[in-house]
């Protein structure tokens, strides 16, 4: 019997390459969209679900339920980006990616577990960042979503592991996908003291999505995963430099990983 897949944010990025790439592993794939009649010429099913929306979320569920009986994967990938000096990024928008990135992942998490816990079985696969695992300067909030995200995860997978669910980690680094033009950019203020550092930081940000790696390679990552009977806790997915970078946070004094990361953004 095919495994029936539930992945969240599918209609574009990376949610969109997985979402047909599985699909032609023979999985049965269920992809989520807040607005799912705008993305036409799918290879597989797409679904109404705004992560904000508690009610939003159960019917999403519900549907696939009483469809294919059960959910055995969980891809939580639905995420917003969002850029700016913390002193000059409103508060507002802070919760809102927050909400997005973290609490909405938490509640669609929560109203798949109850399936899972029947079925004695279940895999939930939290779509993270490599920028989860570091601080970095303009990318704060983002940072902090995604580093959240990541902590609660290891929460997770030992509270459910006794009902046979597994649940890991998959950090992407830089993939060419439309993220920049989704996300929150504080803008450069004429006045602002971060004027100068921010805007060419911006433009730094920018160039790493526009030139990232194709979303094809994630896909087919969260597949090998998919395929794996005992998942490790966390995986990192991108170039090379971007995955040692979380090794060097490991090894070197904090300072000196600091000021690496001051020297790369220039400042």
């Amino acid at each position: 019997m095919s495994k029936v897949i539930l992945i969240t944010g599918a209609s574009s990025g990376i949610g969109k390459s997985t979402a047909s790439y599985l699909a032609t592993k023979g999985f049965k794939v269920y992809g989520t969209s807040r607005n799912p009649k705008q993305t036409k010429d799918l290879s597989y099913e797409l679904i109404a679900l705004d992560v904000h929306d508690s009610f939003s979320i159960s019917e999403a569920i519900k549907t696939v339920i009483q469809k294919e009986k059960r959910i055995d994967v969980l891809i939580n990938n639905a995420g917003m980006g969002i850029t700016g000096p913390i002193e000059e990024t409103p508060t507002q928008e802070m919760r809102k990616v927050f909400d997005t990135n973290f609490f909405g992942a938490i509640d669609v998490i929560k109203a798949v577990l109850p399936h899972m816990r029947k079925q004695q079985q279940g895999l939930i696969i939290n779509i993270t960042s490599i920028a989860g695992y570091m601080g970095l300067p303009y990318r704060g909030v983002y940072s902090a979503t995604k580093g959240a995200l990541e902590l609660i995860t290891e929460a997770l997978r030992m509270e459910v592991k006794e009902f046979g669910i597994e649940v890991t980690n998959i950090a992407p680094g830089d993939f060419a996908t439309n993220i920049a033009s989704g996300r929150f950019h504080s803008p450069v203020l004429e006045d602002s003291p971060y004027k100068k550092n921010y805007g060419n930081n911006l433009d730094l940000m920018n160039n790493h999505v526009d030139h990232g790696k194709d979303p094809l390679l994630m896909a087919k990552a969260i597949y090998k995963v998919i395929q794996t009977k005992k998942p490790k806790i966390h995986y990192k997915v991108g170039e090379f430099l971007q995955k040692f970078s979380v090794t060097l946070k490991k090894v070197l004094p904090d300072k000196v990983y600091e000021k690496m990361l001051m020297k790369h953004y220039k400042l």
